[in-house]
C-alpha cells in the first residue's frame, strides 16, 4: 500500500503521467533493462529466461540500493516473493514511499528515470517487456494502440503479482514447455497491463468460438510431434491463420486447456506410458521427453502427480 509524500504514483493522474513523460529519453539513449538493472542492483540475477518475441523474466536477490535508474528500452514490471520492505522513489518533482510486499507490483515505464532508495536486501521478480509486445497484443486483440504505462510503486495487484510469480516458479527444465509457457504468460501479462496499468485502460473482447476442426487437428499434431517441430505460439497460430492472442483463446475454448497446459499433460501421459510399459531408465525417459536433466524431469513429474517417477513406476508395475 502506498503512502504519498507529494503525489503517490500508484494513483497516477494525467498531469503526473505528463510529467513522467517529460523525463523520458529517445530510444537511442535507452539501455537494455537487464543491463541497467545489473548496474543498479550491482549483482547478477539468480536466474533469468528470455524470449526474443516476448521479453525476459529475471529473479534477483540484491543488497540495498541508492541510485538513479537511467532510461531503459523496455518496461520493467516487478513483484516481491516474500517479506516487507520500504521503497522510496522520486521522479522529477513527484515522490512516493511504498511498501514492497507479496501481492504488490512496481512499474518503471520504458524511457523513464527515477531515483530509488531501498534500505535493506530484498528478493524481486522482474519482467522486461518491450513496448512492441504491448502493441502486438493490443493489435491482436483488436484494441486501440496502447499509451504509456503508469508508474506504480508497491501498488497492490494480486493478479499481476501472481502471474509474475508463476513465471519465476513454474519453469520445468523442458525447453519446449518453458518457452511456450513464457510466451503465453507474457501475453497474459501484457493484457493485464493494458487493462489495469495503462493511461487509457482497455478491455479485451469476450471469447467467441473455438478453433475450426482442421485447425485444432493441425495444432494437436504439432504439439504431439516427437521431432524438433516448432511448438512456439507463433508457429501454432500461423498454422491456424490466427494471431497469437486469438489462437490461445480459441484453443482453450476448444480443449479446456491452454496450449502449454495441453502439452504438459501430453508429456506427462508419455512419461507414464514409458515408465509403465518399458524398462527405460528415468534418465532416458527424461531425455526422450526433452528435459534438461533427470532432476528437472523428476521435479516436474512430482509437481503433477505427487510422486517421483521411480515411486510411480514401482506402484504401477
Amino acid at each position: 500500500m502506498s503512502k504519498p509524500i507529494l503525489r503517490d504514483s500508484s494513483h497516477e493522474d494525467p498531469s503526473a503521467a505528463s510529467e513522467a513523460r517529460q523525463h523520458q529519453s529517445p530510444d537511442a539513449d535507452r539501455r537494455p533493462a537487464d543491463v541497467e538493472m545489473a548496474r543498479v542492483l550491482r549483482t547478477a540475477p539468480l536466474r533469468m529466461a528470455s524470449d526474443p518475441s516476448s521479453g525476459a523474466i529475471a529473479y534477483w536477490k540484491h543488497e540495498p540500493v541508492h541510485d538513479v535508474v537511467e532510461p531503459m528500452a523496455d518496461h520493467v514490471i516487478m513483484t516481491y516473493p516474500a517479506g516487507s520492505q520500504r521503497l522510496e522513489r522520486r521522479t522529477g518533482r513527484s515522490a512516493a514511499i511504498a511498501t514492497a510486499r507479496p501481492g504488490g507490483v512496481t512499474i518503471i515505464p520504458a524511457g523513464s528515470t527515477s531515483r530509488w532508495d531501498i534500505h535493506k536486501p530484498m528478493h524481486v521478480v522482474q519482467l522486461y517487456l518491450p513496448h512492441r509486445t504491448l502493441e502486438r497484443v493490443a493489435g491482436e486483440a483488436d484494441l486501440a494502440a496502447p499509451g504509456d504505462l503508469l508508474e506504480r510503486t508497491g501498488h497492490t495487484d494480486l493478479i499481476t503479482s501472481r502471474l509474475l510469480m508463476s513465471a519465476a516458479d513454474a519453469l520445468e527444465g523442458s525447453a519446449a514447455l518453458d518457452a511456450l509457457f513464457r510466451q503465453q504468460l507474457t501475453d497474459l501479462l501484457a493484457n493485464r497491463l493494458l487493462a489495469a496499468h495503462a493511461g487509457s485502460p482497455i478491455v479485451s473482447p469476450p471469447v467467441v468460438g473455438g478453433l475450426a476442426p482442421m485447425a485444432l487437428l493441425r495444432a494437436i499434431e504439432r504439439l504431439r510431434s516427437d521431432s524438433d517441430a516448432d511448438v512456439s505460439l507463433a508457429a501454432l497460430a500461423s498454422d491456424a491463420g490466427l494471431s497469437r492472442f486469438h489462437f490461445c483463446r480459441a484453443f482453450k475454448e476448444s480443449t479446456g486447456l491452454s496450449p502449454h497446459a495441453w502439452l504438459r499433460q501430453h508429456r506427462l501421459e508419455q512419461a507414464m506410458n514409458m515408465l509403465r510399459d518399458t524398462d527405460a531408465s528415468v534418465v532416458s525417459v527424461a531425455a526422450a521427453l526433452g528435459y534438461a536433466s533427470q532432476t528437472a524431469f523428476a521435479a516436474a513429474f512430482r509437481r503433477l502427480t505427487g510422486e517421483t517417477p521411480s515411486d510411480w513406476r514401482r506402484r504401477f508395475r
